[in-house]
């Protein structure tokens, strides 16, 4: 077969999908900075920048049975799970990353022409799994603070409404939308995914109302506050019954024995991870507090690892460019409600004073 003839097999809606446009890898740059790459200040992935538990370290250099497939039952992870989230192990299920997750419930409830609703803009990996998937995305736009209009969302629902996905705290916004305004979503009966990556930064939760609401879902990671991010390890809580669904259709073998490990360690060792969480809150209101200084940057408050700002002066691209020439890296997006925008991971303070003083140095080339 010719390409042509190949390409023709391909779904149509797929051809001209735009993916998801991750960041970029340091070791990516070389030559194009002006700093070392070990100098270089990852500020685009809201990564931890304390890194994992020591424990993680050194479980991982002791470990032997890499020959061995892990547990595809994931009994002992979910069982360690189920102690720090508070729910019953039978609610959890594990996954290589939660996004991996997200594409497993789209699976479970999706058939083609069914609708998801999205509250945009949000985390664009919701539209593309979504599209993947054959669900027709409903996209209801958020209000001028990127909060959720929930009466938007609810004239949006359909009988062919499968879904709602709501990030909480919002990405890449930061937003963080309230408790009742979940409630009053979840009420209309309408299975309700909320994921939240963010929780640790946050700490709202609608986790102990599951049991309430039979058709709520919730999305976990440990890539931010555990700082497990490069070992791809998300996790979800669901109505048993769904969880036991998941169970069946996903991969056999999705977390890795070295994820595996990790979380085991990590689990064991919150309290210092928190410690490092508390650090990474306090420098995120230090961040806000210096952003806010600069005119020409319009900072949002963040309840998350990251703070998202409007450019007002200049633009965002050449923003971004400037910045990673002298080393640090941020993150850009020019997408609808997101025109000429930048996201801030929080660092650790002297990457904050980087920044900043990088920040200062090119105000005047940005209002020029």
């Amino acid at each position: 077969m010719t390409w042509e003839e190949i390409k023709g097999l391909i779904r149509p809606e797929l051809v001209s999908l735009g993916g998801y446009s991750p960041h970029k890898s340091p070791e990516t740059l070389e030559g194009a900075v002006e700093v070392p790459l070990e100098s270089i200040i990852k500020l685009d992935a809201n990564e931890n920048p304390y890194g994992c538990s020591p424990r993680v370290r050194q479980a991982l250099a002791e470990y032997d049975s890499w020959h061995i497939y892990p547990d595809a039952a994931q009994t002992k992870l979910r069982q360690q799970l189920q102690d720090y989230v508070g729910v019953d192990a039978s609610r959890i299920v594990a996954a290589c990353g939660s996004g991996e997750l997200l594409d497993d419930i789209l699976s479970l409830l999706i058939e083609p022409g069914d609708e998801v609703i999205n509250c945009v803009p949000t985390f664009d990996l919701y539209r593309i799994r979504a599209l993947v998937n054959r669900a027709k995305l409903v996209n209801i736009p958020r209000d001028e603070n990127y909060g959720v209009d929930v009466n938007a969302v609810k004239a949006a629902i359909t009988p062919k409404t499968k879904l709602i996905i709501l990030a909480n705290p919002n990405s890449p916004t930061g937003t963080l939308t309230p408790e009742p305004d979940i409630l009053e979503l979840a009420s209309t009966g309408v299975p309700m995914l909320v994921d939240e990556a963010y929780y640790e930064f946050c700490g709202q939760t609608v986790v102990p109302l599951l049991s309430q609401y039979p058709n709520l879902m919730v999305l976990r990671t440990l890539s931010k506050w555990a700082g497990l991010a490069g070992l791809r390890v998300g996790y979800g809580i669901f109505p048993p019954e769904v969880a036991s669904y998941l169970l069946k259709i996903k991969l056999p073998y999705n977390v890795n024995v070295a994820a595996l490990v990790a979380v085991r360690e990590s689990l064991r060792d919150i309290a210092y991870l928190m410690e490092r969480v508390k650090a990474i809150i306090a420098e995120r209101e230090r961040l806000f507090g210096e952003l806010k200084k600069l005119k020409w940057l319009k900072p949002y408050p963040s309840q998350t690892n990251f703070i998202f700002c409007a450019v007002l002066k200049g633009k965002a691209s050449e923003l971004r460019q400037k910045l990673e020439k002298r080393g640090i890296l941020v993150r850009y997006f020019d997408l609808p409600r997101l025109e000429n925008s930048i996201r801030i991971s929080v660092g650790k303070p002297e990457h904050t004073d980087a920044l900043i003083k990088i920040l200062q140095e090119l105000e005047g080339e940005m209002n020029g």
